[in-house]
């Protein structure tokens, strides 16, 4: 409870900018740990390449594996014909599928990030105007009067770099997870082909 209140109290402050900046770091960290948790699934208890020939040629499935190749062979295995030219067909539909799943939602956190120290921008610019409005009311002389409008630009600028610079590190941390994720698709796709 007593971090809740440290936290009100650290934010008030930073007045009605802070809304913005608050959900776009929560709707951020939500996709984040989305993309993170999808990922390893992806990753864990996957199978092999030589794996994938022999399920192509017939072997049962292991019961214990779920990653991303094996999701995209029973994918193939289900929808699949024996016509050579038609089973190429199912198995491009089955790849667009899972890349446009693996995609998802990089784009979205990326922008968050990115506008966040915009959000932090306007509340420095917004702060700057109450301190400016109290000079032209009080004069200079009035220390606590201008501190307000001080402390809403700082608090807003700090906490829009708070959530920025995490926010693009973890998405260059998932793009690169991604393009791995999509180079081991390019090397299932080659295997799957020579097999079919």
């Amino acid at each position: 409870m007593n971090i809740i209140t440290n936290a009100y109290e650290y934010l008030c402050p930073g007045g009605i900018i802070m809304i913005p900046l608050i959900f776009c770091s929560l709707l951020m960290w939500a996709l984040i740990f989305d993309r993170v948790h999808d990922f390893r699934k992806m990753d864990k208890n996957d199978i092999g390449l030589q794996e994938v020939v022999q399920m192509l040629k017939g072997k049962p499935v292991p019961y214990s594996v779920n990653g991303l190749r094996t999701e995209i062979v029973l994918d193939f295995l289900n929808k699949r014909t024996k016509n050579r030219k038609l089973d190429q067909g199912i198995l491009k539909l089955c790849i667009m599928k899972k890349q446009s799943s693996i995609k998802q939602f990089l784009t979205i956190i990326m922008i968050l990030a990115a506008v966040s120290p915009l959000f932090g921008l306007l509340g420095t610019v917004t702060g700057m105007m109450t301190t400016f409005d109290v000079i032209s009311v009080f004069g200079t002389g009035n220390a606590k009067a201008m501190a307000g409008g001080i402390s809403e630009a700082l608090i807003t600028t700090q906490s829009g770099l708070l959530v920025a610079i995490p926010g693009l590190f973890m998405s260059g941390f998932l793009s690169r997870q991604a393009i791995s994720m999509e180079n081991r698709l390019n090397e299932l796709v080659m295997i799957m082909k020579r097999n079919l």
